[in-house]
């Protein structure tokens, strides 16, 4: 698919220890409405895209991290990019509500090409999300 093409929501699937952990972290902080959910699985509008949190505690948590820019990454993480007023909401609202980040909000690539606002925090599953925003979301795939 080029960057020219429509865009396609994805779908992921990820483990939770608790699904009303989940509904609450996903639901009621992140702000994404709630899809269709049975005992033991549930689905979230992650931004436009479908994301389905399963009851499997025993799958739970980051392992990994890689060197980026001096900063511990998680290697396995998922997010979304979003407009840089959205970003930034979000970022007060998760500060506001003493998150504990693993990334804190900052700027990458300051006055370059790719320039981009990102954070890295965790769910209370332990699963990693980077929230990202673009000074010139052109240049997302820029080198």
């Amino acid at each position: 698919m080029s960057s020219t093409s429509t865009r396609i929501p994805f779908h992921l699937a990820f483990p939770v220890r608790d699904i009303a952990e989940a509904r609450a972290f996903y639901g009621d902080l992140l702000g994404c409405p709630e899809g269709r959910s049975a005992p033991e699985w549930v689905d979230f509008d992650f931004y436009g895209h479908q994301i389905v949190a399963h009851l499997a505690p025993d799958e739970c948590g980051h392992h990994q991290s890689s060197s980026v820019d001096g900063h511990d990454v998680p290697v396995r993480h998922f997010g979304a990019i979003v407009p840089m007023d959205q970003w930034q909401a979000m970022a007060d609202k998760l500060i506001a509500r003493q998150t504990k980040f693993v990334i804190e909000p900052y700027i990458r690539f300051k006055g370059e090409p790719g320039e981009q606002a990102t954070m890295f925090f965790l769910d209370p599953s332990g699963n990693a999300i980077e929230m990202k925003s673009f000074a010139d979301l052109s240049s997302l795939f820029a080198r």
